[in-house]
């Protein structure tokens, strides 16, 4: 019994280590972002405390639906560090998404967040793909009030299923800075452009539409 419970403080720790070492916790009450220095450091330096005031923790906009008028019929209103100072370093984010009947956002992926969905308004048809090998694919439709976690760096898309109803949905991450990768503009659209004849060859295309859907991005 003594070497059971042993083992499992052994283990408890080694997760907990784990864990603080994927989200360190801050070493001080708040680290207000500096977008002013010149010092580069993995996120933003600290301004003076003595500096600091309400309004670096105060964002006010997720109330205002954004304009859907593009060809993706969607909109994000961000609440990141770059829009409120007092995140910087409490690794957490927050975005109105707005996708107007039929809108979506492309298959996407966070290389630093995982994600969380919360459909406000209308519905939502949200789901990701699991790694090589396996490629899983797991969806499901929510609905106002239902919530859906999409783990981190995984390849996922949301559309809009509320037929001739807009949608509205709070995503929140847990970064400062989530990243976002966009699958057909990252590959298509990369600067410099990605050789034409590997992109046919590993998408298994033609050529000729390689070269158009470059085109496009």
């Amino acid at each position: 019994m003594a070497k059971l419970l042993f083992f499992s403080i052994t283990a408890l720790g080694f997760f907990c280590n784990i864990t603080f070492a994927f989200g360190p916790i801050p070493l001080q009450d708040l680290c207000v972002a500096d977008p002013t220095s010149s010092t580069r450091l993995n996120g933003l330096p600290c301004k003076d405390p003595a500096t600091v005031k309400a309004e670096d923790f105060f964002f006010s906009g997720l109330h205002i639906p954004g304009n859907t008028k593009n060809p993706y019929g969607a909109a994000l209103t961000s609440m990141t560090v770059a829009q409120v100072p007092g995140l910087n370093t409490l690794g957490l984010s927050l975005a109105r998404l707005d996708l107007a009947p039929d809108g979506f956002v492309p298959p996407h992926s966070h290389p630093r967040a995982t994600e969380i969905l919360t459909v406000l308004e209308g519905s939502l048809e949200v789901g990701f793909i699991t790694s090589y090998p396996d490629n899983k694919h797991l969806s499901k439709v929510l609905n106002q009030g239902d919530a859906f976690v999409i783990p981190v760096g995984l390849v996922h898309y949301q559309r809009n299923v509320a037929g001739k109803r807009n949608t509205v949905v709070l995503a929140a991450v847990n970064s400062q800075n989530a990243g976002i990768t966009v699958v057909p503009k990252g590959i298509f659209g990369a600067k410099p452009a990605i050789n034409s004849d590997y992109l046919a060859r590993a998408f298994l295309l033609n050529k000729n539409i390689v070269e158009q859907l470059q085109a496009r991005f």
